[in-house]
Order: structure tokens, then C-alpha cells, then sequence
């Protein structure tokens, strides 16, 4: 018997982490028990409250302050603080009974086995049959934590490892042991991708199981040689970050972050289970030790290998443990290494130098590679698994078999042998055979090498691959900016690929073209990519040069295009999808609005931000989240317009960002219709299901109605909060320009109050308004400071 859905969850250990997890289980709509142990004594502030040990608030205090941590934590563990509200606080003693409800029971306490078995022990009195037990260890050994249970709990026993902060890293390593039923693992491999969201990987029942036992290994062997090479924690961090696919906290920024204190615990998990060359890697430097009992375990803590003083950011030296100026790495190959398009080309032109950064990363990586060619079948089944890991675990773009092929695995090999270094038997192998690569392309298809031949690499049928669409063939039509694709059952894709997405003429002709050919011959039309972020908004650079050269009439019509660009989208007569994901400002914003519907990424950060740049929304973004407001606060009930127009003007005035898609439900920029996908992966696929669905359901394009506006006297209304801010000095003169732009345009101009007037009316108004304020010195000079700076300018 196997739970048909996790419809309930408990989870057992209110830290950071269990914490974290149930707050990503209340993100995805699943209440949750959270438990912690009873405290053995109280507070000094309980006492003087006259609480005992038998009270509740002192009872369940451990959960409940884990409750209240995560409405402050920062990253936000929360979708929308209203999740809270499906996490109940209790304790193991008093509410143990309770764990008969739930389908799924997470342990995430202490890493100590003897702890964890007597709190199975204890899980298995009250758990329903059927219900899935899994514990979150990051390395204990998951079939000693079931030695003792009953047949039927071991069937429905396993590890599921979060990587923290459990709401934003992809990974969850899934680790069966030898008795867990193979359908409980196949429906927490679905769960996981599907509800949780997560890249699932299954790694065998080994110390620290895949991406840390790799990642740890990694770090320490950069370690060892930042202290040989002589380089400080800046150098290093200057050149293990972006530079090579890795995140921007590098190496010592991301142990600061995780915290020594952690990642020696990490270590000395495998420390104690290995022998030889592997144990002494594992062995952390005395220095670090030493942080760690200093209290320097890092950004926790106010300083590790970096801490801030005053504006200055300083580093420390492992030597003689003090603080100095941070350094970045000046080298050669460096410089030529920027140069490069695509990683694959950086990573030969570094790790193939002689100078000091080439040198210091072929001692890095290299061994990492052959460490993690050695784990092959040990940790995991197959090289796929360990480079997934990697990449969702630690943020790599490029996993280490991946890394491998970038350098060429023969020429890499005569240079690890010159090194000493020991690869295993089935690589050389590889190195000598007609394909020496870890990985192949055929048709679009993409293979890895698996005990002595190809295998296709499993992909999810709900992941859309546009790179892999566009080899087989499947691109209608390009421009510089957008492509026109068809991703199959009668649905075509409109990606934006101009630089950063920016949008400009070329990708506003693109939309233009692609709802006339959905109109004609398709069902749906879904707009979305696979770029870093889906659009940040107009092409700044483009308008600016535009105006400087007083060219005021052709950035009118690029913005006048654009407005009736998106018109087209709103009325085409098949349904258009957007699928916004990251960063969606400005122009990208505008974008999904007048869609029939939005399928948007979890992690969607949506607003209209004009107002930093100097200017306001000038794509028909006012006017379609006026409506929207209009549209959510009606459903047939008497509102008020004038509150209608101040949420609209303090949104836009303020440029208010959703820190994510639920955010965005509540700040009116998703419709309570529009969906939200949890696995990033399947954003494209959920796209295309919706557009499909509208089209099935005989889908109609909107009916073309006239907005209410509140006039003259609204916009008066609006310009008081406005002026009152100018008064106190909190926005500038400049700023309130902008704001009594804004004002004029939400408040459809000087009309009589609750006037109704057409959508082209507000266009107008808005275009008047941006096309004044881009011709101001002020405007231009913020928009200058952001194209330089990557920030606002108040001025």
C-alpha cells in the first residue's frame, strides 16, 4: 500500500533547515506539521512571565520561533508570507499522534544516527501504513537509520537530501536503500520534479552521496592550493566564479555563506569514512579550524574569509589569521580568457597556460575530474547523475564530465599523466576510442558514454528544449532579435535572443509577424525563452542614443509600435501564452499583460520599474495593470475607482517587484487564472498545455470595453501623496515630475470623474507622457547612470 498524493507533510527538526523545507512544502499548497523536541529549561523573559515547563508556549516554543524566523529570513523562504498560515508549530511529544496524518514524514534533525533511529522508532508507533518516511541527512548512512524498523516501514524508507535554502537550489538526492520499494522511489522521483519542483537525482547510500562529496573534495583541493600557490582567498574567488561557470560567490564568498562551521562538519563526515589520498584531502587545514573556534565561521557571524569594514571588504590571511585589503588576480590569460565566446573556449584558453590563474586551475580541476571519474558507479550510476548534481547542487554550469570534453579529454589525459595524476582504467579507455568524449550530439539528441557505449540522455517529455529545436530544424522565422518556432501540436514559440532580450524594433516586428501566423495557420502562440532572465525591459541603450541625436520621431515610433504590437497580442483571436521567468521588468512586464494568460515560473520577479530609469511605462504597461485591478476588484461588486488608481500609481510610481509569482498573484500582475510552475524545467511545456487548453475550450479573443477613469479630480487626488513626499525631502524634484506624468496617465487626463474611455486614449496619453520625459537632461542622465552603473540615479 503506497499514499496515492502527498495531500499532508510533517516535518521533524525546526532548524534552518526542516524550517526551510516546510516552508517550501507550504509554497507548492501542502499544510505541514512542524516539530521540534520540548526545551529542557526556560528563559529568564519566561520566568518573569510565570510560564512553567507544562505550558504550551514554552512547549512548542522551538517550532514556533522557526515560524517566526522564516518571515525574516532573507532570502525569504516564503513564496508569499500567507503561506505561513499551512505550517502548524508543535512538539515530538504532545503531537506525535498527529503524524498518523500525514502522507509524508521528513526527519531533519541532529546528524547523529543513534538520535535519528530513536526517532524512527518513535515515527513508527504513530505513522499511518503507506505513508513515506524519509530523512534529510546530508550523509549519514540511510540504511543504518532503518536497521530495526518493521518490513513494512523499510519499504517506505528513504533519503531525501535538500540542498539549502530549500526553496531556490534545484537539487534533491533521492537515496533508496535495499529495501525501499521501487515504486515509493519512482513516485518520489515524480513528486520531486513535478510538485517539488527539484532536478531529482538518485545517488547511492555513500558518505555525503554526490554533489557534497564532490563539491567538498573541490573546495578543499582549492584549500590546498590557494596555501601552496601562495594566492590569497580574493585572488582565487576572482578567478573560480563567473570567470568558469561557477557562481559569483566563488570559493571563500560561498563558504562564508554555507559556514565553516558546517562545511568542517561536512567534511569530517567523509574524513572518518575513507583511507589513504582521499583522507587527507578530507582533512581540514588547522587554520580553518582554528576560524571555526574563533567564532569566524562566516557571513553568520560577521567575518570568515571575508569581512566588511566601513566600505572596504577585507580577506584573510590563513598564515597569520589577520585581516588585510581584498585582492583580485591579475593575469594574462585571464584577459584573453573574457575574450572567448562560450565557456568552452574560456576553459581552454585558462587551464591550458602557464601563468599563475592557468596553473592554479589545472591544479584545481583536474583532480576533480579524475575524484569524480573514480566515484563513477560508486555514488552513482552514471556520469549524468554526477554532473546534474553538481550543476543543481552548487550552481556549475557545466558539470565535470562536461568540464572534461570542454578541455578535450586526450589532450587533458597526456597532460594528467604528466601530472601524476592516477585516472581510472575506463577513461583511458574512452581517450583511446573513435569518439573520446563523455558526450555526443546526433540529430538533436544527446548521448552519454555509459560502460563502453552511448546512451541517450533521459529527458523529461515536460522539458521543451528550444537549443535542440532549433538544430532539428524547427525555426519559422529570425530576425536579430526573436525566432519564431514551432515546438509541435499546432503551438509556435516567439524567444527574444537580442542581448539581455532588450526590446527594440526587430523583436517588436517579430511579435507583429508571429500572431498574424498563429492567427493563420496555428492554435496558440506562447511567448517565453531560455535565456537568464525572460526580458529586463526596452532596449535603454537603443533609445538613448535615439534622443541624443534627436531622433525624438523614431523612438515614437518604436514606442507607438510597440503599444500596437501589444494590442495585437491582447485581441489576437488564438490564445497567446506568456511564460515569464527571473527578472521581468519594464518591457517584459508589458509583455505578459496583455496575454490571455500567464504560465510564470515560481521565481518571477515582475514590475514596472521605468520610473528608476527616469521615465514611465510606455508599452501599454499602465493602462493593463489599471485593467487588471479593475478586472480583480469587480467580479460584479461596487468598488472603489479612486483606490483602484492609487494602488496603480503607488505600484508603478514606486516600481514595486514581486519577489516571486505568487507575489505577483497578490500585486495584481498575475490574474487569479494565470498559472505558476514550480519546476522551471517544465515552464515551456505548462506554456504550451495552457494554449492548447484555451484553444480546445474555444478560446475567444476579449471584447474590446471602455476603462473608467478617475479624471480631473483623481489625478489631484493622486498628486497629494506626491507632493507631500517632495515636501519632506524624500523624492526629488525630478521625481515628482515623473510621479504628476504618471498621475495625469492612470487618471485618463483632466475628464470628469468615472469618464469612460478607450484603450487607444490611454496609449496616447502614455506615449505623450514617456516621449516627455525621455527629452528631459534628468531622464537621460538616469538612464545613462543605469547603463553604466547597473543602478539608479537619484537625481
Amino acid at each position: 500500500m503506497l499514499v496515492q498524493h502527498i495531500q499532508k507533510a510533517a516535518v521533524l527538526g525546526s532548524g534552518v533547515m526542516g524550517s526551510g523545507i516546510a516552508a517550501h512544502l507550504a509554497n507548492i499548497g501542502i499544510p505541514t506539521l512542524l516539530l521540534d523536541i520540548i526545551p529542557r529549561e526556560l528563559t529568564k523573559e519566561e520566568e518573569k512571565k510565570g510560564l512553567t515547563l507544562n505550558d504550551a508556549e514554552v512547549r512548542n516554543k522551538l517550532a514556533a520561533h522557526a515560524l517566526k524566523r522564516l518571515l525574516k529570513q532573507k532570502p525569504a523562504p516564503l513564496t508569499s508570507k500567507e503561506n505561513i498560515q499551512l505550517i502548524t508549530a508543535g512538539n515530538l511529544e504532545d503531537h506525535a499522534e498527529q503524524l498518523k496524518d500525514a502522507d509524508w514524514i521528513i526527519e531533519v534533525v541532529v546528524e547523529n544516527l543513534q538520535v535519528k533511529k530513536q526517532l524512527f522508532e518513535k515515527v513508527e508507533r504513530y505513522r499511518k501504513p503507506g505513508s513515506i518516511v524519509s530523512s534529510n541527512t546530508s550523509g549519514i548512512s540511510v540504511e543504518a537509520m532503518a536497521e530495526g524498523r518493521s518490513e513494512e516501514f523499510r519499504r517506505h524508507f528513504l533519503g531525501t537530501h535538500f540542498f539549502n535554502p530549500p526553496r531556490y537550489l534545484k537539487l534533491l538526492e533521492v537515496i533508496p536503500t535495499k529495501d525501499t520499494d521501487p515504486q515509493v522511489l519512482d513516485y518520489m522521483k515524480q513528486f520531486g520534479e513535478d510538485i517539488l519542483g527539484k532536478g531529482v537525482v538518485v545517488a547511492k547510500d555513500t558518505p555525503n552521496f554526490i554533489a557534497n562529496r564532490i563539491g567538498t573534495y573541490g573546495l578543499l583541493k582549492t584549500v590546498q592550493e590557494m596555501m601552496t600557490s601562495g594566492l590569497s582567498a580574493g585572488e582565487v574567488d576572482s578567478i573560480t566564479g563567473p570567470l568558469i561557470g561557477r557562481p559569483k560567490s566563488a570559493t571563500f564568498r560561498t563558504l562564508d555563506v554555507v559556514g565553516i562551521d558546517t562545511f568542517i562538519h561536512v567534511a569530517n563526515n567523509v574524513y572518518e569514512q575513507v583511507e589513504g589520498e582521499e583522507k587527507q584531502v578530507f582533512d581540514v587545514p588547522a587554520f580553518m579550524k582554528k576560524m571555526r573556534d574563533n567564532g569566524w565561521i562566516g557571513a553568520k557571524s560577521g567575518q570568515g574569509f571575508f569581512k566588511k569594514e566601513g566600505k572596504s571588504i577585507l580577506e584573510i590571511n590563513p598564515e597569520t589569521l589577520e585581516y588585510h585589503e581584498r585582492k583580485k588576480l591579475k593575469a594574462a590569460s585571464i584577459e584573453l580568457a573574457k575574450q572567448q565566446k562560450g565557456l568552452a573556449a574560456t576553459w581552454k584558453t585558462l587551464i591550458y597556460s602557464e601563468d599563475q590563474a592557468g596553473s592554479f586551475l589545472w591544479n584545481t580541476i583536474a583532480p576533480v575530474l579524475v575524484y569524480s571519474a573514480r566515484l563513477t558507479g560508486e555514488i552513482a550510476d552514471d556520469i549524468v547523475s554526477i554532473d546534474q548534481a553538481m550543476k543543481w547542487g552548487f550552481g556549475w554550469e557545466q558539470g565535470p564530465f562536461e568540464i572534461w570534453d570542454a578541455i578535450g579529454l586526450e589532450t587533458s589525459l597526456q597532460k594528467m599523466e604528466a601530472s601524476g595524476l592516477d585516472v581510472p582504467e575506463w577513461v583511458k579507455e574512452l581517450a583511446k576510442s573513435d569518439h573520446p568524449s563523455f558526450y555526443k550530439e546526433e540529430d538533436g539528441e544527446r548521448y552519454f558514454y555509459h560502460q563502453g557505449e552511448y546512451q541517450k540522455v533521459p529527458i523529461s517529455e515536460k522539458v521543451i528544449d528550444l537549443k535542440k529545436l532549433k538544430k532539428q530544424g524547427k525555426v519559422l522565422k529570425k530576425n536579430s532579435g526573436a525566432s519564431l518556432i514551432d515546438i509541435g501540436d499546432g503551438v509556435v514559440l516567439l524567444e527574444f535572443h537580442s542581448p539581455n532580450n532588450a526590446i527594440g524594433a526587430d523583436i517588436v516586428q517579430m511579435v507583429n509577424y508571429a500572431v498574424d501566423e498563429t492567427e493563420k495557420h496555428y492554435k496558440g502562440l506562447v511567448i517565453g525563452n531560455q535565456g537568464k532572465n525572460f526580458c529586463v525591459g526596452a532596449n535603454l541603450a537603443m533609445i538613448l542614443l535615439e534622443v541624443q541625436d534627436d531622433n525624438l520621431w523614431e523612438v515614437e515610433m518604436v514606442v507607438k509600435g510597440f503599444q500596437q504590437a501589444m494590442m495585437k497580442v491582447k485581441y489576437c483571436s488564438k490564445p497567446v501564452v506568456a511564460a515569464p521567468f527571473a527578472m521581468t521588468l519594464g518591457g517584459g512586464a508589458e509583455v505578459c499583460l496583455p496575454a490571455a494568460h500567464i504560465q510564470a515560473s515560481s521565481e518571477t520577479y515582475m514590475g514596472l520599474v521605468e520610473v528608476g530609469v527616469g521615465l514611465i511605462p510606455g508599452g501599454g504597461g499602465n493602462k493593463e495593470l489599471y485593467i487588471r485591478h479593475l478586472e480583480n476588484m469587480a467580479n460584479g461588486v461596487p468598488f472603489d475607482l479612486q483606490a483602484v488608481a492609487n494602488q496603480v500609481f503607488e505600484k508603478i510610481a514606486m516600481a514595486k517587484t514581486s519577489t516571486s509569482a505568487a507575489e505577483a498573484k497578490e500585486n495584481n500582475f498575475l490574474a487569479a487564472a494565470d498559472g505558476i510552475s514550480v519546476n522551471s524545467d517544465h515552464l515551456l511545456y505548462d506554456a504550451k498545455q495552457a494554449a492548447l487548453y484555451l484553444y480546445e475550450n474555444n478560446y475567444r479573443a476579449p471584447k474590446r470595453k471602455k476603462v473608467p477613469v478617475v479624471g480631473e479630480t483623481g489625478y489631484a487626488a493622486l498628486l497629494l501623496g506626491a507632493r507631500s513626499m517632495l515636501k519632506s525631502g524624500f523624492i526629488s524634484e525630478h521625481d515628482f515630475k515623473i510621479a504628476s506624468k504618471l498621475a495625469y496617465v492612470i487618471a485618463g487626463g483632466k475628464l470628469p470623474f468615472g469618464t469612460e474611455v478607450d484603450e487607444e486614449y490611454l496609449l496616447d496619453l502614455e506615449r505623450e507622457a514617456f516621449l516627455s520625459l525621455i527629452a528631459e537632461p534628468k531622464s537621460q542622465q538616469r538612464m545613462q547612470h543605469m547603463l553604466v552603473k547597473g543602478k539608479p540615479l537619484r537625481n
